[in-house]
């Protein structure tokens, strides 16, 4: 039987010693099965007594045929948008917290890891959102985010005035510390914390989460996902904003900037282990029914 993947790539969660034991022992395996392993460059320092490829991550995505995020969600989101322009699938490691993200527990490997590289495995496509920074009807900034785009208030103890058009319509103006722009995937990240909706994974949707609105009827508000959102201010006076895309923050946006944030044409591609369940996740990661 033909192996599905032959070159792994590995990204652990960067400076970070806390990965040196699995990832010297995740290493050691791959290569005594002999895969081709290619360690991101600021991760292959934890790499004890065995011999990798150190590699850069931007060229990870060109050289692997499947990518393990070793970390936290953090980690994941970091891999997540590094290896979407290259279709590379993921698979996540949990050495985190929470992890709604990274399936596979260290306790876990090397048994469920080798099941899922032989092939037996369901993949999920997720995709993320393209924030761009207009000023002056030129696009001075764009990023990418796996979870949520989020404008916050910024240096300043005054709520902000947002808003927020939906295909070119108004949809609402607000007086808020902000506004989350959350996916299914980070509807149970920053959005879940603010009060917002959980969304299933699969669901072609995007829910906005107002942060600490002076009004209290200003709720959620789920749209479809292929809608271009617009976020504009109202201010008088100059203030700046925060953009944050994930947890890439983009300073200094102008009251007189706009904000534009559509989803992403690629998805992600996430491989999780066979019997995988969302709903077995939330209950699990929430303590629900305990």
């Amino acid at each position: 039987m033909q192996r599905p993947f032959n070159i792994i790539g590995i990204i652990g969660k960067p400076s970070d010693p806390i990965i040196t034991n699995t990832l010297t022992r995740l290493c050691a395996y791959l290569i005594v099965q002999n895969y081709r392993v290619l360690v991101a460059e600021d991760s292959s320092r934890f790499v004890h007594n065995v011999e990798v490829e150190k590699c850069a991550v931007s060229e990870l995505g060109k050289q692997c045929d499947v990518v393990i995020a070793l970390g936290g969600d953090g980690t994941f989101l970091a891999a997540a948008r590094a290896m979407v322009a290259y279709d590379v699938p993921l698979i996540g490691v949990n050495l985190g917290r929470l992890g709604f993200l990274v399936d596979i527990s260290p306790s876990a490997l090397p048994e469920t890891l080798a099941r899922m590289l032989e092939g037996h495995y369901s993949e999920e496509p997720r995709y993320l959102l393209r924030a761009k920074i207009i000023r002056n009807e030129q696009v001075i900034h764009e990023e990418t985010a796996v979870n949520e785009v989020a404008i916050h208030r910024w240096i300043t103890p005054s709520m902000i005035e947002i808003i927020t058009k939906i295909d070119g319509v108004f949809l609402n103006s607000q007086r808020s510390d902000g506004l989350i722009i959350a996916t299914p995937t980070g509807s149970t990240a920053y959005s879940l914390s603010a009060g917002g909706p959980i969304l299933y994974p699969s669901l072609p949707a995007l829910v906005l989460v107002p942060l600490n609105p002076q009004t209290l009827s200003n709720r959620s508000i789920v749209i479809h996902d292929s809608a271009e959102i617009e976020i504009s201010f109202c201010q008088n006076k100059q203030i700046n904003a925060l953009v944050t895309c994930d947890h890439i923050e983009i300073p200094d946006v102008l009251i007189s900037d706009k904000i534009v944030i559509k989803k992403e044409t690629l998805p992600i591609r996430i491989l999780h282990p066979n019997g995988h369940d969302f709903f077995e996740v939330l209950r699990n990661k929430l303590s629900w029914s305990h």
